[in-house]
């Protein structure tokens, strides 16, 4: 039984500026450069009839391709912070695509993402952390930016469990559209 995700992969480049970030934080466990992405829709454990039918329906979404701006660090976990990541930038673009994913989804019969979408990289686990070394890693690192990245695809990501997140597969990939594609444009139907 798979554990799919859809998500946007991070260019070595930009990886390469996040690894950066790592270490300084006692008891952190930090996530492998190479798996750096930015998660859209979780989708959980599947069989693999339900797995083909959200891969099929993932075909159908058109879309443009469009920046990516990484800029700050933050926690994850209020008063008891469980995961250091890096924001993302909220932009039309990257919101309107994870909806259509949410709706794909719902539509095939899985239940509603529970949670609300905050596009991230997560850095490191943080639970066996002491509150307040987390908060002086984040304060001393406070400034930091990734830059930006045209996201040129998103893709059908398949994990394991493990600690720490990771290693993950690239199940399938689904290009998004450039500017001479724009006259092809048609969005899945809502």
């Amino acid at each position: 039984m798979p554990r799919l995700f859809t998500g946007l992969e991070i260019p070595a480049e930009t990886g390469l500026r996040l690894s950066f970030l790592r270490g300084g934080l006692h008891r952190a466990v930090w996530i492998d450069q190479e798996s750096y992405h930015i998660t859209l829709r979780f989708i959980g454990d599947i069989d693999d009839r339900t797995a083909d039918e959200v891969a099929d329906a993932l075909e159908r979404v058109r879309r443009r391709s469009f920046d990516v701006t990484i800029n700050g660090i933050d926690s994850f976990g209020g008063p008891r912070p469980h995961s250091v990541i890096a924001r993302v930038e909220q932009t039309a673009a990257l919101m309107d695509l994870q909806a259509e994913h949410e709706r794909i989804l719902q539509r095939l019969g899985l239940e509603p993402e529970g949670r609300k979408f905050t596009p991230h990289v997560t850095i490191a686990r943080t639970k066996g952390a002491m509150t307040r070394d987390v908060i002086e890693w984040l304060t001393v690192r406070g400034g930091f930016s990734a830059g930006s990245f045209r996201a040129d695809r998103f893709v059908l990501f398949s994990s394991k469990s493990s600690r720490g997140g990771g290693p993950y597969l690239v199940e399938e990939a689904y290009p998004l559209m450039d500017g001479r594609d724009a006259g092809q444009l048609r969005l899945y139907s809502r």
